[in-house]
């Protein structure tokens, strides 16, 4: 028996349907269970979630659905509730809560939480990009470069460090063409 090649296109078409379609499913489950949880805890109502590990993860929630008013108000909380919490749990949560007031445009804010997660945990780099991308943000490109090239000191493979230093190199290495004022015509 001998497929055509009518035949094998179709072979083809259907494993790449399958293909796409497991992905599909997927990714519907995943928000599916998002939103579950997400409306596990609203229905729970914040003023009764204490446990600084269910805030972060109501928090996160919140910034997956772009929900960052919200979310800012339940990392705040996290951060009240987090007095007992190991150093790593508290400069996750300043993480959060500072990129939850950067997706605000509030970056002076997010700064100072990036910092305070980074006087706890120095070496995080995930801090430390998120405040470079705040400087960047307010067009202090100097010290975004600075605090790129940490995160490449910690993290030499760093993508995102790796990238936004070439691009912040060039535009801190920029010098405008002049020439044109002083030759040609006079």
């Amino acid at each position: 028996m001998e497929i055509t090649s009518f035949q094998s296109y179709l072979l083809i078409l259907f494993i790449l349907l399958i293909i796409i379609s497991f992905f599909v499913f997927k990714q519907f489950f995943k928000t599916r269970n998002e939103e579950i949880s997400l409306v596990q805890f609203e229905q729970k109502g914040i003023e009764l979630l204490t446990a600084p590990q269910e805030l972060y993860e109501f928090g996160s929630i919140q910034i997956k659905k772009r929900l960052y008013p919200q979310a800012t108000q339940t990392f705040l909380k996290a951060i009240k509730n987090s007095k007992d919490e190991p150093d790593e749990g508290k400069a996750i949560i300043e993480n959060a809560l500072g990129f939850s007031y950067a997706a605000q445009k509030e970056y002076k804010k997010a700064i100072k939480h990036y910092q305070i997660a980074l006087s706890t945990l120095p070496k995080y780099t995930v801090a430390l990009n998120n405040l470079a991308s705040a400087y960047q943000s307010l067009f202090n490109y100097n010290e975004a470069f600075k605090v790129y090239n940490k995160v490449l000191e910690i993290d030499p493979k760093n993508k995102t460090a790796l990238k936004k230093t070439k691009e912040l190199e060039k535009r801190i290495n920029y010098k405008p063409f002049t020439e044109s004022t002083t030759k040609g015509f006079e």
